[in-house]
């Protein structure tokens, strides 16, 4: 798929490079990132407001978790890479899911009960991921930086 779930551990929350940097680097990353992307979502192409998402590689056997690059994505595909909490913001008026969910089909060219398999994978994966503390490799962005062990 195209666009996906991708559902960082409950342990591993708001551990990441953009909290560890500071607001000043943050926006050359991002900045730089949006340029890399010619300043649309690198998934479906949207022009507009992008974010800036960190791409995750998990190690499952040893619980270490490695940044391995950005994607700048419009508003849709972040809420969806980010579902759970797209999930939370729904709930309180923040924003449409059916919208969302109907996005993901189009990106993906896909059906409803592909779009409820998947998730429910993501899930599965993120229950089973947020039993461990995770290890945070950042040594291809930060040379001097050791692996952290997240709690």
């Amino acid at each position: 798929m195209k666009l996906n779930i991708e559902l960082v551990p409950k342990t591993a929350w708001f551990k990441n490079l953009r909290n560890l940097v500071g607001n000043t680097r943050w926006d050359e990353i991002r900045k730089e990132v949006y340029k890399e992307y010619n300043y649309q979502c690198g998934i479906c192409g949207t022009k507009g407001k992008i974010s800036c998402h960190e791409i995750w590689e998990y190690e499952d056997v040893n619980k270490i978790q490695t940044l391995i690059g950005y994607l700048a994505l419009c508003d849709d595909c972040h809420n969806i890479k980010h579902i759970g909490l797209s999930k939370i913001r729904a709930g309180r008026g923040e924003l449409n899911l059916s919208l969302l969910i109907k996005h993901f089909m189009k990106v993906n060219n896909c059906s409803l009960d592909d779009f409820n398999k998947h998730c429910e994978e993501a899930f599965r994966i993120w229950r089973e991921r947020s039993h461990f503390k995770w290890k945070l490799n950042l040594s291809k962005y930060i040379k001097e930086e050791p692996q952290r062990t997240l709690c």
